[in-house]
């Protein structure tokens, strides 16, 4: 049996494999990002067992939550918790925002989201290779990292 890792772990787990490989946070580019975010996909963690329990989330847009608008690529797990009678309590997200500086194509892209499940018996490399396969995609990997951010979050 596959041990499954406590919810807890998830945030520093993250930063883990972003520091994968890496000589300084200045070495750090989408691409290591994206690879970072699916090997941490690839772990299994202690869930409620329910489809919906488990999920990753890939969206982009230009948002302006701390001032001016910035393009932002967020990556994040999403962990349902449930209380002691099995009921939904709430979802604990750890994020990866990636945010690049001002650049008319990335304003160009608009915004997208797209969600994985593990318990719905999807596939998450077909769904990965789907979203590299977007055009959006080749235009997002190839500029530069403004900023990270990973911090995780009750909702």
């Amino acid at each position: 049996m596959t041990r499954r890792l406590p919810i807890d772990e998830a945030a520093e787990l993250l930063e883990g494999e972003l520091r994968a490989g890496q000589r300084t946070s200045a070495d750090l580019d989408t691409e290591h990002a994206w690879l970072a975010y699916l090997r941490l996909g690839r772990r299994l963690f202690d869930v409620a067992d329910t489809p919906d329990a488990d999920g990753l989330l890939f969206q982009y847009g230009t948002y302006a939550f701390d001032g001016s608008a910035t393009f932002t690529l967020d990556l994040a797990r999403q962990f349902e918790i449930t209380d002691s009678d099995g009921n939904h309590d709430h979802y604990v997200q750890v994020h990866c925002e990636l945010r690049y500086g001002p650049a008319p194509a990335l304003k160009a892209l608009g915004s997208f989201h797209s969600w994985f499940f593990h318990g719905a018996k999807d596939d998450l490399d077909e769904w990965a290779e789907e979203l590299s396969a977007r055009a959006a995609w080749t235009t997002i990997r190839t500029l530069r990292l403004a900023d990270i951010k990973v911090y995780q979050e009750q909702v």
